[in-house]
């Protein structure tokens, strides 16, 4: 790259990150989630709104870093034993969360007019949860050990493995007309063999001989043996059909048993904050705002909106109910957000020619409302939650 480029390039990430900052700081005086903010700053600077930006590979890949980065320090504060605690309900929140939006958005495709393949492919958008998202809001509330938090990023890893694998579904059944059991059933296979050694094995090496962490000469050898895990992580989740936060998530999950757990806790903080907010920023610069500039595609979006709103929190909150009606309300509403994942499907189906210009618009600003609803809601619930009974035990 020569120097021309580089000052280019070097200011693409000055506006982003700029922006990223003034986003937070307005929304956060106005007592909202920062990550609003970020969003927000994204759909400002970026191609659709004035232009300062455009979506270069290097910006994507360091987005994808900043996800990366964002999970596993969620993964740090989550310990295999809390998911075996919640682990039974936290299934059944993820499976309800997987079934009923599926249906829900797949119905209302069908009767829309669409075929059955572009319908399924539909209902795939309206099932994921941005783990990224609630996470992020989660960390800023500080309610990261309560029961309510755990439950739900318990539930949304579960539900974005099944989304996954439902997308490989949707994915083969619109490509071939028809699903390859055998080759589904392979994916499925890899993705459970890769969860469960990684989660399973992982903590038991890691609580053996956390002390090999501190062999190398480097003083920060803990920190940067931990994030090469981390990456070395998210690659492999590719290569078993899963989202790279998955592995990300689990890496952290791992080192959240050793005993240098809080002193990487301190050490991430830093990292994160430099390089989480170009995730959201780029989030919300993939919104084309002028797709969605008539009546009946405002009509559309809210109609779409308030399906993928209920779906999670009519799903989960029912699968949740167990943990009293407050709390079934708090996991159902932490799983709403769609964010970055309703727009990676939502992308995957204007490559595959599933969706027109207007039904991926449609997606995308199903994904960004769920995204805002969901952190501000979440936001209030829990906070109305902490007044009336105190803070719940870690």
């Amino acid at each position: 790259m020569d120097g021309h480029h580089a000052s280019e390039a070097l200011m693409v990430l000055f506006i982003v990150f700029v922006a990223a900052q003034i986003g937070a700081e307005i929304v956060q005086r106005m007592k909202l989630p920062a990550v609003v903010g970020e969003i927000a700053a994204g759909c400002a600077i970026g191609p659709f709104g004035l232009g300062l930006i455009s979506l270069s590979e290097p910006l994507e890949v360091l987005a994808e870093i900043g996800a990366v980065l964002l999970l596993f320090s969620v993964g740090l504060e989550t310990s295999l034993n809390d998911l075996r605690r919640i682990g039974k309900t936290a299934m059944l929140v993820g499976i309800a969360g997987v079934i009923l939006p599926f249906i829900s958005g797949g119905l209302w495709a069908y009767g829309s007019g669409f075929n059955l393949a572009k319908s399924m492919f539909i209902g795939a958008a309206f099932v994921a949860t941005s783990v990224g998202i609630t996470a992020r809001v989660l960390q800023e509330l500080k309610v990261m050990d309560r029961t309510e938090s755990k439950m739900i990023l318990g539930s949304a890893v579960i539900d974005d493995i099944l989304a996954m694998l439902l997308l490989g579904l949707v994915t083969s059944f619109q490509a071939t007309g028809s699903v390859e059991p055998l080759k589904l059933s392979l994916v499925i296979v890899q993705a459970l063999v890769f969860i469960v050694l990684i989660a399973v094995m992982g903590v038991r090496l890691i609580k053996r001989s956390s002390n090999l962490l501190e062999l190398p000469i480097n003083p920060h050898s803990p920190l940067t043996l931990s994030i090469a895990g981390c990456l070395g992580l998210a690659a492999a989740s590719g290569y078993v059909g899963l989202a790279a936060i998955i592995g990300a998530f689990l890496a952290g999950m791992v080192m959240s048993e050793s005993q240098q757990k809080h002193t990487l806790e301190k050490q991430m903080e830093p990292i994160s904050a430099f390089l989480v907010p170009f995730f959201f920023v780029v989030t919300g610069a993939k919104v084309d705002l002028a797709q969605l500039a008539s009546w009946d595609m405002i009509v559309t979006v809210l109609i779409v909106s308030v399906l993928a709103i209920a779906s999670k929190l009519i799903g989960c909150g029912l699968a949740a109910r167990s943990l009293g009606k407050r709390s079934a309300l708090i996991v159902g509403m932490g799983m709403v957000p769609r964010g970055e994942v309703g727009i990676i499907v939502a992308s995957l189906g204007l490559q595959a020619g599933v969706f027109t210009n207007s039904v991926y618009g449609v997606i995308i600003a199903m994904s960004l409302i769920t995204s805002l609803v969901g952190p501000l809601a979440l936001k209030r619930l829990i906070s109305g939650h902490a007044t009336a009974e105190g803070p719940a035990p870690g």
